[in-house]
């Protein structure tokens, strides 16, 4: 299987493409990186050093993919943080093109725009076009709740109304769903849960809460659940393997007491979670 996974980059620690790369690696996928941007490390330290590349470069690496005649070998592309909406403009371009040499390629747009707490941390041109142009093109979109919240123009604070901003989101585009991080007035206080929703049903996946703060799980996830999505065609098994490898990534971070997610140091969990959570198929 090949990916193409145009986000940002990072050379310290493990966000975007570093948060991606490495887990698809792992599970036995090529994954062809294209980065949005090049920090020093993720902007969660209150300082960085790197720029945000310009649409054109992305462009132009792609084309230079194109020409070596194997974009009809990709099976998905996979985005995150854009940078601006000019650089989302360039990644539609490029699931164009691919989807040209490949109709079965699919897209998987991890839209990121911010956080329960943070708020929007995005540039002001992102929202709007991840939710008027990316979610029409996207077959597969990996929100957070408050994503959810903003792209959906609703509120997630009951199961019901998640759901029906679930359906308010798929009616932008994506056949496809999965809701990160979410906490509902029905979610336990120790719990964290995930749901995943296409025309076979919604899934959820009830995970603890671990007492833990990291950037890049939400990348790490998004990757994780494309491709067992792919590999599958089961939006409740791809549920199920991803989260139960992210679990095993994030518990053995917290026992650790690191910053960082330990991608590296955890990677058995990513191909053999130590602990598989089943998702349950959610009545009508």
């Amino acid at each position: 299987m090949n990916i193409l996974s145009i986000q940002s980059h990072v050379a310290y620690g493990h966000v975007g493409n570093a948060a991606a790369l490495f887990p698809l690696q792992r599970m036995g996928v090529e994954v062809w990186p294209v980065h949005t941007v090049q920090f020093s490390n993720h902007t969660g330290y209150g300082n960085w050093k790197g720029r945000v590349f310009e649409a054109g470069m992305i462009s132009e690496v792609i084309s230079g993919v194109e020409q070596r005649g194997v974009l009809g070998e990709c099976d998905g592309v996979l985005s995150g943080y854009m940078g601006s909406a000019d650089i989302g403009r360039a990644i539609l371009e490029a699931v164009a093109t691919v989807k040209r040499s490949n109709p079965a390629a699919k897209y998987c747009c991890d839209p990121v725009i911010g956080d329960v707490g943070r708020g929007i941390f995005v540039r002001d041109d992102i929202p709007d076009f991840l939710r008027m142009k990316a979610m029409a093109a996207a077959d597969i979109t990996t929100p957070n709740q408050f994503e959810l919240d903003y792209l959906s123009k609703r509120s997630s604070k009951t199961l019901r109304e998640t759901r029906d901003a679930i359906k308010a989101l798929h009616d932008l585009g994506p056949p496809a769903i999965l809701v990160t991080s979410l906490h509902t007035s029905e979610t336990p206080d120790e719990s964290v849960d995930l749901l995943a929703s296409d025309d076979n049903g919604t899934f959820r996946v009830r995970t603890p809460k671990l007492p833990l703060i990291v950037n890049g799980a939400g990348d790490a996830i998004a990757a994780l659940f494309f491709v067992h999505y792919l590999r599958t065609g089961e939006i409740g098994a791809a549920l199920s393997n991803a989260a139960s490898s992210l679990f095993g990534v994030l518990r053995k971070t917290a026992e650790a007491g690191a910053r960082e997610i330990q991608l590296i140091a955890a990677q058995d969990e990513i191909v053999k979670p130590s602990r598989i959570f089943e998702a349950e198929l959610l009545r009508p």
